[in-house]
């Protein structure tokens, strides 16, 4: 149950701005808190504050849509049961890649901090998806087998998540979905496997037909990427991150879907350490292909105006990556090139060393159709394997060096399209 109150005196100062409060009593006893926080969100739904400073045990789906000027006040835990035959059918599905949520909140002007945790449950999933595989399309849940996403803000407006601890997702950790103006500061990631089974696609955040996000001052601990920028992810900035494990800051991946136009436009990633990982600054896109509905390749759009800059790199395979042949058949992506272009992407910065993974390549940029407006300053990579070699496949204008300075992401004035600041080499 939850309790409507006018004022609480911890919270007196802020609840002035507030019409009701709404603090969540924990039933205990492993009993389901999913309705009474659920009723909680319908009751404060506008000017209001919702309390959750207790353990509580979720076994319903937290549907908080069209909320207006909420603050949630998360000081205790929630965690969701590991109870997959209940999940899969009744998470909230929102078709991009089969994914579904435990927590859809929805609105605008949400505020969502307050040093709690939010807990995934996820040994469970991890452990049954290494068994069954039933990954669904292009390694995302499925509807069969679900994997929830802890939290998706989602059609939502103005929205703020600070101080959060989120642990053991099933999946994502978190997804951004068709919304815009959201930021998360100094949150706290942790996927980690306690048997040989890994925590599969536990991406730190997945942004998906959304602009105008920021991720900054946070430490993500996964095994997948640290931040995917997803179809129509824009004017996008990610900062002062700390990544070990991850596959990677990744554009993508897109072109996944025939006849669907995918855009990632005008991101800033700055201030990275990516350690132990198996990418560091990523781009992925899927070749073409001949099926008209194919879900695996042959979707269109573009990349263009990607900065990472001030990127620090150890233990790393790929430190600086394109792949516009991703998951797709060399002899396939040959005969149908990518039809998604990739253009003005620039690297700052980027230092560290390789793990030798992939002998002494630090630097794989493969692009299936021509890549356009590609400048690297300020490389400083090695590899435990011998000299640095830098492979490159249909870079425009490489083999030049640029020295000159670049402000905020934006090449300064005069930096010709193509400058690298190493000399390449076809791949073999």
């Amino acid at each position: 149950m939850f309790k409507r109150v006018l004022a609480v005196a911890s919270l007196v100062a802020t609840a002035l701005a507030w019409d009701t409060i709404c603090a969540v009593k924990p039933l205990g006893g492993g009993q389901d808190d999913g309705p009474s926080i659920n009723a909680a969100f319908e009751t404060c739904s506008s000017n209001a504050a919702i309390i959750l400073d207790g353990y509580y045990s979720v076994n319903t789906l937290l549907m908080a849509t069209g909320l207006s000027h909420v603050d949630v006040v998360l000081s205790g835990t929630v965690q969701y049961t590991p109870n997959i035959a209940y999940w899969s059918p009744n998470s909230y599905y929102m078709t991009f890649q089969n994914a579904t949520t435990f927590w859809f909140l929805s609105g605008e002007y949400i505020h969502l901090y307050g040093g709690g945790t939010i807990d995934g449950n996820g040994q469970v999933w991890w452990d049954t998806f290494n068994t069954t595989g039933n990954a669904g399309t292009a390694g995302g849940s499925s509807t069969t087998f679900a994997r929830p996403v802890p939290l998706t803000v989602g059609n939502a407006s103005n929205v703020i998540i600070e101080d959060i601890t989120e642990i053991g997702s099933p999946f994502w950790n978190n997804f951004v979905y068709q919304s815009i103006n959201v930021t998360y500061s100094r949150i706290n990631i942790s996927s980690v496997s306690y048997s040989s089974a890994p925590a599969a696609n536990s991406d730190g955040w997945d942004i998906y037909r959304s602009s105008y996000v920021t991720i900054e001052d946070s430490t993500i601990n996964n095994d997948d990427d640290c931040v995917s920028f997803k179809p129509n992810s824009t004017d996008i900035v990610v900062q002062n991150l700390a990544c070990n494990g991850s596959h990677g800051i990744s554009v993508g991946s897109l072109g996944q879907y025939a006849g669907e136009t995918d855009i990632v436009a005008n991101v800033f990633v700055n201030n990275i350490t990516m350690r132990d990982a198996q990418n560091g600054a990523r781009i992925k896109v899927f070749g073409g292909s001949p099926y008209a509905n194919s879900t695996s390749g042959g979707g269109t759009g573009y990349v263009q105006n990607i900065t990472f800059q001030n990127f620090y790199v150890y233990n790393v395979d790929n430190p600086m990556y394109i792949d516009q042949c991703y998951s797709t058949p060399a002899a396939t992506c040959e005969e149908y090139p990518s039809t998604l272009t990739i253009s003005d992407i620039h690297y700052i910065n980027v230092t560290g060393t390789s793990s030798g993974e992939e002998g002494s390549v630090v630097v794989d940029l493969e692009c299936s159709a021509e890549c356009e407006d590609i400048t690297a300053t300020g490389t400083h990579l090695t590899s435990p394997d011998g000299t640095a070699t830098y492979i490159c496949e249909n870079i425009a204008t490489v083999n030049e060096v640029c020295l000159l300075i670049v402000h905020m992401g934006t090449p300064a004035d005069g930096v010709r399209p193509g400058q690298l600041d190493f000399n390449c080499t076809a791949p073999s």
